[in-house]
């Protein structure tokens, strides 16, 4: 089960890359960025990468693509998150006579879970997951929206931007280090944070 679903996984990434040359490229690459927030499996990274190393002057726009499709993507795993609540999630849990339980997650969520979003936008943590728990949950839009452009935005512009200045030979840098210097980056953002509330 295990092997036919990374074989699966893995004809979903070559076909994904097969797109980057395709001359219909940008639009693949905006669909790619968009369902990548709300469902689907592979990051848009995989055509981002070899578009901006073929036509490096255009780094900004391909940038902006994935920035702007990410975060419609975003609000539609977010539509999804309160679609699947009220369909289905809430009626299980007052099967089960848990209705309080998901409200209690929900309330931690409302005060933490911005930080979640951006989390999710810029490390490898996969970004869907939390905007549909978003949705499920009912964060702050507001919240959502800001956190959503920020993180996806930094996330894209500066793999791009790096690609730009420095060509390939930062390619293996980018797919295989970059996502751990945003982790570290941003928990310790956020740990700043929670010591400035808790400690001082």
């Amino acid at each position: 089960m295990f092997t036919a679903i990374s074989r699966w996984i893995r004809a979903l990434y070559d076909w994904v890359f097969s797109l980057a040359r395709h001359r219909h490229a940008n639009a693949a690459l905006f669909g790619v960025s968009f369902a990548e927030s709300s469902f689907f499996p592979i990051p848009p990274d995989v055509m981002l990468i070899p578009m901006v190393l073929a036509d490096r002057k255009r780094w900004m726009f391909y940038a902006t693509i994935c920035t702007v499709a990410s975060i419609i993507g975003a609000f539609a795993g977010y539509a999804i998150g309160a679609f699947f609540y009220d369909a289905v999630g809430q009626p299980i849990l007052a099967l089960y006579g848990k209705e309080d339980a998901f409200d209690r997650v929900a309330e931690w969520y409302n005060t933490w879970g911005g930080w979640g979003v951006l989390f999710a936008a810029v490390t490898p943590f996969p970004y869907k997951v939390l905007t549909i728990f978003s949705g499920a949950t009912g964060l702050n839009l507001a919240v959502f929206a800001v956190v959503s452009v920020i993180g996806r935005g930094l996330r894209f512009f500066l793999v791009s931007w790096l690609l730009y200045r420095f060509g390939a030979p930062i390619q293996t840098f980018i797919e295989r280090r970059l996502s751990l210097m945003f982790t570290i980056a941003v928990v310790l953002l956020i740990g700043g944070f929670v010591a400035v509330k808790y400690v001082f």
